[in-house]
């Protein structure tokens, strides 16, 4: 056990398995007494694969899949049993933070078990598969009501602690979608893109309070990536999810994702005193390598000097050896 967070107070929403759950323990292993969370006792299964797909898979892949989720498979209360066999402390909540009131509890359940918050960790999260033109509704609501609402829900009640005590680190997941994906789930990207938003705005709020708030954006080896690597096997090429449907994963996809346990280490150091300043950024974190995402700020631009309205005419001379010279449109070069 080290020290680096000894007696400070932490919450590690989505924590009953994969990435949240190796968090928990790394913040627990240098100290903090840890609140784990998922939403309901026991695993909360597959987000995209029905048992009618699961069957669908080829029998030397389904028993892999199975073994493999089955070992990874666990909810707030083992995550907490893993901390306390390793020496530390922990106690398990329960309940969805998309719920305002539910989220008010997990906070409270820090504050009454320890005494007070000091690191908001948000990694719970949702995922789901669409072509826009025939997304419907309850999609689009399923998965960003946990982001951002979910992670607006626990920093609302936990940032008035924090301003409190004069000390506080929240942690927030998003993902490379928040640029847009080359996978169709456009509402797993507008999720991902409100929490970079959400979390630079409290970010700048709370500078002053010596409160500070981040994204990680992890990959690594969960329930998810096991099952976007058998998804393609069970459905028509048609309605493979990737707006290449040519592009689907090798069979080493899932030996050469990084464990989960790789993504704690520069999370603890981010809920650290070592991190005070640093605020607002956004970090991708895979395996030993740790990125820092450049800020987004304007490359061109053209201006008409004098005081009238361009016309469509000096648009269309200007724009292109200006506004556009060495222009790649994104939605042709996604990622560069």
């Amino acid at each position: 056990m080290g020290n680096m967070l000894k007696g400070k107070v932490a919450i590690v929403t989505g924590s009953g398995q994969g990435i949240g759950r190796a968090i928990a323990i790394g913040l627990a292993q240098e100290g903090a007494k840890v609140v784990t969370n998922n939403r309901k006792k026991g695993s909360t299964g597959s987000q995209m694969l029905t048992a009618d797909q699961v069957k669908k898979l080829e029998k030397k892949k389904r028993e892999f899949w199975e073994k493999e989720t089955a070992a990874i498979s666990g909810d707030a209360e083992t995550t907490a049993e893993t901390i306390k066999k390793n020496g530390g402390e922990a106690v398990p909540f329960f309940g969805d933070i998309a719920d305002f009131k539910v989220a008010e509890e997990l906070i409270k359940t820090a504050v009454k078990t320890y005494g007070k918050i000091d690191i908001l960790v948000n990694i719970a999260g949702g995922f789901g598969f669409s072509p826009f033109e025939k997304m419907t509704e309850e999609l689009f609501d399923k998965v960003t009501r946990t982001k951002p609402k979910g992670y607006f829900n626990t920093m609302r009640h936990a940032v008035p602690y924090m301003i409190e005590q004069k000390w506080g680190r929240i942690i927030n997941a998003t993902s490379r979608a928040w640029q847009g994906d080359t996978i169709k789930h456009a509402e797993y990207c507008a999720a991902n893109a409100g929490v970079v938003g959400l979390t630079k705005a409290v970010a700048i709020e709370m500078w002053k309070h010596n409160i500070t708030c981040n994204c990680i954006s992890p990959f690594a080896r969960t329930r998810s990536a096991y099952d976007l690597d058998a998804y393609p096997s069970t459905v028509a090429k048609e309605d493979i999810p990737f707006v290449n449907k040519d592009m689907v994963f090798g069979e080493n996809f899932i030996n050469f994702t990084p464990t989960p346990d790789y993504a704690a280490p520069f999370v603890v150091y981010l809920a650290s005193d070592a991190a005070a300043k640093i605020s607002g950024s956004i970090f991708g974190v895979g395996g030993n390598t740790v990125s820092m995402y450049s800020e987004s700020t304007l490359s061109h631009n053209i201006t008409k000097l004098e005081n009238k309205p361009w016309t469509f005419e000096e648009i269309s001379q200007q724009a292109p050896r200006g506004l556009f010279a060495g222009y790649k449109a994104p939605a042709e070069f996604p990622f560069g």
